[in-house]
């Protein structure tokens, strides 16, 4: 069930789209408001369309003329809502492996997050893209078991659907052995369980671990391991068990611990719009006692504040 927040756009006519963003894009000064009602208000499939269309009226690419008349951070989310998911999310692991300082929290972000069939068709658009292999990448750019246990991700070779109560117990012994031993050997089987069960399997793993040792294995981990290991390991268990608190909490530390970090507000809500936005807002609601749409509105400004106030999709009564 998808609990999206952007939806097809009924009587949809990707021709008369086409015309309404040349226009916006052709005037004098650009009518920004114009772009977001129409990108923000239709689906991804249906934006590919509406490229088509401006291509063949205008002859012209859309992204380029998207990059050419906006700028900073509104740029940034109107240009990104023109790529299909796998294609953006391709793009950001590559500006955050080849960037000027790698972006590690985007790596984690993305690959902890995503499933087999998702981290296929990434690799297959930044191998088109870039015409680079991303693990190769990932090989030469980052070290350590933070890299191994991101390799381990991006090959995409989670069991899925199986669990097996029998094994559960026997795979949480390992981990709790690998947060008292701590040896390289101890870190690869803990990032081999968490990177390749299944997400049903790790549920009972977990609930073993804290059988056995007294204690959740993120506060086990916390206090084992540190450096971006250390929250890789973090951000697997909380995708496991529930994907929306995980960005409800990396959305408001992007908001409040970094002084509003836009790459990750716009990649959150950019990616999860048409997946589970809608339960993400609630996550972040329930959990900060703010809504989404009030930080967002009291941090960002203007064309930007109005475009991922429109992607929220933002309950005004809540702010």
């Amino acid at each position: 069930q998808i609990q999206g927040t952007i939806f097809p756009a009924p009587n949809f006519n990707p021709v008369m789209d086409a015309q309404l963003l040349g226009g916006a894009l052709q005037g004098i000064s650009c009518e920004k408001d114009v772009l977001i009602d129409v990108l923000t208000q239709r689906c991804n499939s249906q934006r590919l369309m509406i490229a088509e269309a401006y291509r063949d009226m205008y002859g012209r690419d859309l992204i380029t003329d998207l990059k050419d008349n906006l700028s900073h951070h509104f740029k940034e989310v109107m240009v990104g809502l023109m790529y299909p998911p796998a294609s953006y999310d391709a793009h950001e692991l590559w500006h955050a492996l080849k960037g000027v300082d790698i972006e590690e929290k985007c790596l984690i972000d993305i690959l902890a997050s995503r499933s087999n069939m998702e981290i296929y068709q990434i690799k297959e658009a930044y191998l088109m893209q870039y015409n680079n292999d991303l693990q190769q990448d990932i090989d030469c750019e980052t070290s350590g078991h933070f890299r191994d246990t991101l390799m381990n991700l991006a090959q995409g070779t989670r069991m899925e659907g199986f669990a097996d109560p029998s094994a559960a117990a026997q795979d949480a012994m390992i981990l709790w052995e690998a947060c008292q031993q701590k040896t390289g050997e101890h870190k690869n089987m803990l990032q081999m369980i968490l990177c390749n069960r299944s997400y049903q399997q790790l549920w009972m793993v977990f609930q073993e671990f804290q059988n056995i040792s007294g204690q959740d294995i993120v506060d086990a981990i916390n206090e084992c391991y540190d450096g971006y290991f250390q929250e890789l390991l973090v951000a697997i268990v909380l995708c496991v068990r529930d994907k929306p608190s995980y960005f409800a909490y990396r959305l408001y530390n992007a908001i409040h611990d970094f002084g509003f970090h836009n790459k990750t507000v716009i990649r959150i809500l950019i990616a999860r719009s048409e997946i589970d936005l809608m339960i993400i807002r609630q996550r972040y609601k329930e959990r900060y006692g703010k809504s989404l749409f009030h930080d967002i509105k009291h941090f960002a400004s203007g064309h930007y504040e109005s475009a991922l106030l429109a992607i929220c999709a933002g309950d005004a009564e809540e702010y």
